[in-house]
């Protein structure tokens, strides 16, 4: 699915005979540049250490969004109990009973509704466990994406077009556009507008 629509064509400055291969063109470029595979909503599933001394991990891809009828972005959560250090331990006898129940080192079902999240920064804080056992690594599935592509996005994927037609070597009169030509000239069709657009959209944590 591309990000503009002949009826916002002309909003954007481009002809309004541009064709449907060079909006789809852009907009697969811009999912590449971002590295991601759509920037309308879908489901990410990452796995993750957390932060050693702190609960906590950052989600790769921005913005979180709750898909009806679902009141969270979060969808499922599994965690695995790590087996603290010495000195480490919040409650010794209650992490002994812990040991004898082979809890370290198990993974374990995180109700997603007790995890305190932060929208902007797609970091998520989770509570210590009551044994005092800290986890040390999470599997995450949630959503992310745009319910409605904004400004900054057709703006981004029309300059990508104008980028094609002032681009030379590249042959935009070609009844369709190659995935590896795009590629290759990528970094004259993602400029500095372009990529301070996509600049929220860019996965945080791959490559």
């Amino acid at each position: 699915m591309g990000y503009l629509q002949p009826t916002d064509y002309t909003n954007f400055g481009l002809d309004p005979a541009t064709t449907d291969d060079r909006v789809t063109a852009a907009s697969a470029l811009m999912e590449s540049y971002c590295r991601r595979t759509s920037l309308n909503p879908a489901q990410y599933a990452e796995r993750m250490r957390l932060t050693e001394g702190a609960q906590t991990v950052r989600l790769s891809y921005l913005p979180l969004v709750a898909i009806p009828p679902s009141s969270s972005p979060l969808v499922s959560i599994n965690a695995r109990y790590a087996r603290p250090r010495r000195g480490e331990l919040i409650y010794p006898v209650q992490a002994e009973i812990a040991w004898a129940f082979g809890l370290p080192g198990a993974w374990t079902f995180v109700d997603p509704s007790t995890i305190d999240w932060v929208f902007d920064t797609g970091e998520l804080i989770f509570p210590m466990n009551i044994l005092g056992l800290p986890y040390n690594e999470v599997a995450i599935t949630y959503t992310v994406g745009l319910m409605a592509i904004g400004n900054d996005v057709m703006s981004a994927c029309a300059q990508i077009i104008k980028n094609m037609q002032s681009t030379p070597s590249l042959n935009v009169k070609s009844s369709r556009l190659d995935t590896l030509q795009m590629n290759y000239f990528s970094n004259s069709l993602i400029d500095s507008q372009v990529a301070a657009l996509l600049r929220p959209y860019i996965a945080n944590r791959l490559g």
